[in-house]
């Protein structure tokens, strides 16, 4: 009699990728010790003038980020970081204050972990965003997609199509060319882009919708888009299509 050895059937698992921003050192490793016991993929900061980079190129599924942060808090990252993604953003902090976890959540936060903390809670507090934000809980959706021409936005994806072109985009300029496309040809206002991209207008220097737009037109150049930003004087900005991509 011949003996069949029996094997499990391995099923793959997705590796979900944390980014830690802590700066005291011991806290972090121990942190990504234990992540990486969960087969998480962990990255942690140490450069903390580099954080949006370190962001960008690692591109977590979410992140822990501290208060007490060198030369900037980790309130001012969070604005900077909810510019780039949304993320789940869990604040992990020795102040234990109302105001503390008030002004986490105000400032793009989805959660807040006070120190000392119990591992198994951080990890609890991990799945549940995690499954809220990719997995079985997710809001299942049509994706959405505003076009004009040969021009499709797919804002999910944050990503400009252009026939075979592919452009990624941060999310200001993402939603500069969500209201340029969906109101083309009509002019968009001043106004209109300010009140989307930001919420509260009276702390946006003048010279800062300057800068998103400057930075969405060398986006368009980079990637060969023959399609402009016209600047209307005293009204705002329209978006020209070239006959090639109309």
């Amino acid at each position: 009699m011949i003996k069949t050895e029996r094997y499990r059937r391995r099923i793959p698992v997705e590796t979900h990728r944390v980014l830690v921003v802590e700066d005291d050192k011991k806290i972090a490793a121990l942190l990504a010790d234990t992540l990486r016991k969960y087969h998480y993929e962990v990255h942690t900061i140490e450069d903390f003038d580099q954080i949006l980079e370190e962001f960008t190129a690692f591109n977590p599924h979410i992140v822990l980020l501290d208060i007490n942060l060198p030369s900037y808090d980790g309130y001012y990252w969070c604005r900077q970081l909810r510019q780039l993604t949304t993320c789940p953003i869990i604040f992990v902090s020795a102040r234990s204050g109302e105001m503390d976890q008030i002004f986490a959540l105000e400032n793009g936060g989805d959660d807040f972990i006070t120190k000392p903390f119990h591992y198994e809670i951080v990890l609890a507090k991990i799945k549940s965003h995690l499954r809220r934000t990719y997995g079985e809980y997710a809001t299942k959706q049509e994706e959405r997609v505003v076009k004009t021409g040969k021009l499709q936005l797919f804002l999910e994806r944050m990503e400009l199509h252009i026939g075979n072109e592919e452009i990624p985009l941060q999310k200001k300029e993402c939603t500069i060319l969500d209201l340029l496309i969906r109101n083309h040809p009509k002019v968009v206002t001043r106004e209109q882009l300010l009140e989307e991209l930001w919420d509260d207008q009276s702390f946006v220097d003048e010279n800062t919708l300057n800068v998103n737009m400057t930075r969405v037109r060398k986006k368009l150049a980079d990637y060969h888009v023959i399609s402009t930003i016209e600047t209307v004087r005293g009204a705002g900005y329209r978006l020209n299509l070239s006959s090639e991509e109309s």
